[in-house]
Parts: structure tokens; C-alpha cells; sequence
């Protein structure tokens, strides 16, 4: 969850930049609108021209991705407490569970409302259940340590 919290932190303060590496590999970067292009080509062309106009006419806009990625950061550093002692920080671990179990509907609903299309909601979808797996992991074994009196090996 550390891990996975910091990229994904890091990885959105240079969102336009990304755009356009991800357009390049994707062999688009040269394409002029999304109207020419289909599937997850034309999705990419259509944030990175998005990202684009408003980053270059409101560049303000910008910093509520700064602060989404300052959000990730704070929250992997939250995860530190059940590394560091799990059991006694295993309500961290289940908010997380709460946070991952929240994550697809707010990806389904909100993605719809502003026209996400419905592959991407899947791969966003997608991240609240690897993490889920992951967390549920993390708070089975801390049970099983708990119970056996293994605080003090954990």
C-alpha cells in the first residue's frame, strides 16, 4: 500500500507530460484530435489535449492534482503505523479495506457523470481491489499473529 499510495502520488503532479509520453508510445502523440482515432488511443489524445488547453489557459486548475497527490503521499505515510506494528495499528488496515471497498462505486458513478469511458473505470476499479486483496491479507495475518500471542514477532 506504501508502494502502490507514493507512485500513484508521484505520478500525478506531471500529468501532462505523462499525456504525451503515453500518447508517443502509444503512436498518437502526432494526432490533432481524438476524432481520428478510436478505443483507448482516443482516450488517451482526448486527455492529453484536455490536460493541454486547460493546464496552458488555467493553469490554477492544476493544483487539485497537486493536491490529490500530496492526499496519496500523506495517505502512504499513514501505512506506516501497521508496518511498523500491526496489530496495534490494525484499524488502519481496515480503513483501508473501507477506502478500497469505496473506491468502485466512486469510479462507477462519478466516472459516468463525467464521461469516463467504462474501460478506464475498470483499471481505476481495479486498483480499490488489488489493494483490497492486499489489505484483507495484511489484516488475516495480523489476526493470526494477534491470536497466537505474536505481537511482540510481528
Amino acid at each position: 500500500m506504501i508502494v502502490g499510495l507514493t507512485l500513484s502520488g508521484l505520478t500525478a503532479f506531471p500529468l501532462r507530460w505523462e499525456s504525451r509520453v503515453l500518447t508517443s508510445l502509444f503512436g498518437v502523440d502526432s494526432a490533432p484530435n481524438p476524432e481520428m482515432i478510436s478505443g483507448m488511443r482516443w482516450w488517451l489524445v482526448t486527455v492529453r489535449n484536455g490536460l493541454q488547453e486547460t493546464y496552458t489557459r488555467y493553469p490554477f486548475i492544476a493544483y487539485g492534482t497537486d493536491w490529490l497527490a500530496f492526499a496519496h503521499l500523506i495517505l502512504a505515510i499513514l501505512f506506516i503505523g501497521p508496518l511498523r506494528d500491526p496489530v496495534k495499528n490494525i484499524w488502519v488496515i481496515e480503513f483501508g479495506l473501507i477506502a478500497c471497498v469505496l473506491v468502485v462505486p466512486m469510479a462507477i458513478i462519478c466516472g459516468q457523470i463525467r464521461g469516463i469511458p467504462f474501460y478506464w473505470r475498470l483499471i481505476d476499479c481495479s486498483f480499490g481491489v488489488l489493494g483490497f486483496m492486499t489489505l484483507w491479507l495484511a489484516r488475516k495475518w495480523t489476526i493470526e499473529a494477534k491470536s497466537n500471542g505474536q505481537r511482540e514477532a510481528l
